[in-house]
């Protein structure tokens, strides 16, 4: 089960791709998902990934199950261990906007007005966007200065997951200044145009302007790879607002 603008999925999606794994999605909201995906996902959030008689509902556990399971490419440093650690860690102050934060600008902006049809609180919005969102670009700015392709040669797990909430803040109406943030800029300019990223755009796009119920549909006629069955249902049931 999926949102395909959710940072999360995004991530393990990229990171899937750049296995060469083939996968299917379930396309729905965590809130329009019925008893089976309560079941799976108890508090409701994507990705939930399914493979076989596993079941695992983290992204951060799936890209790790993932290295271990496929190692080529490698997505995370090799050696020192120091240096995975780094990758890992890197990604903290993303995640502290874009764990915390940024859910609570996608709940406000889109599960709001899309699911319950109420007004996003701007006060909630405008803090992430304009104080919280600049202080983590602020470090990350710093750590990625002196870059000049991604944090450890070839496109990693740290960049995928900065990206991808990147991706995500630009939706909401955040820009990254070049000016402020010309190292941020760069790197979000280069991975956005890498083939694992430009594959899921597209859907990204139709999904942003198509509505929830409409788009299975839409998706499966655009030819992503959409299951045969769905644990989707028609109505939003009250749960967690958080993707």
């Amino acid at each position: 089960m999926s949102v395909v603008i959710s940072p999360y999925v995004r991530k393990v999606l990229v990171c899937l791709a750049l296995k060469r794994i083939d996968y299917v999605i379930d396309p729905i909201v965590p809130l329009y998902g019925d008893d089976e995906s309560s079941r799976i996902s108890p508090v409701r959030r994507v990705p939930v990934f399914i493979d076989e008689s596993l079941t695992i509902t983290d992204s951060r556990s799936l890209c790790e199950y993932r290295r271990v399971a496929i190692p080529e490419p490698i997505l995370y440093p090799t050696t020192p261990a120091r240096a995975r650690a780094r990758a890992g860690w890197k990604k903290m102050p993303i995640r502290a906007w874009g764990g915390v934060r940024f859910p609570l600008v996608g709940s406000e902006r889109v599960i709001k007005r899309w699911v319950w049809g109420e007004e996003a609180n701007q006060a909630v919005v405008s803090r992430a966007l304009e104080i919280e969102a600049p202080q983590i670009l602020d470090y990350l700015e710093h750590e990625y200065t002196g870059v000049s392709t991604f944090l450890y040669g070839e496109l990693g797990i740290a960049d995928i997951a900065v990206v991808s909430f990147l991706r995500n803040a630009s939706v909401a109406g955040f820009a990254i200044d070049p000016a402020r943030w010309p190292a941020m800029h760069a790197l979000a300019s280069r991975a956005l145009q890498h083939p694992a990223f430009i594959a899921l755009q597209k859907f990204e796009e139709l999904a942003l302007h198509t509505p929830l119920l409409a788009q299975r549909d839409a998706l499966i006629a655009a030819g992503a790879p959409v299951s045969m069955q769905s644990h989707a249902v028609v109505a939003p049931r009250a749960g967690a607002r958080a993707m």
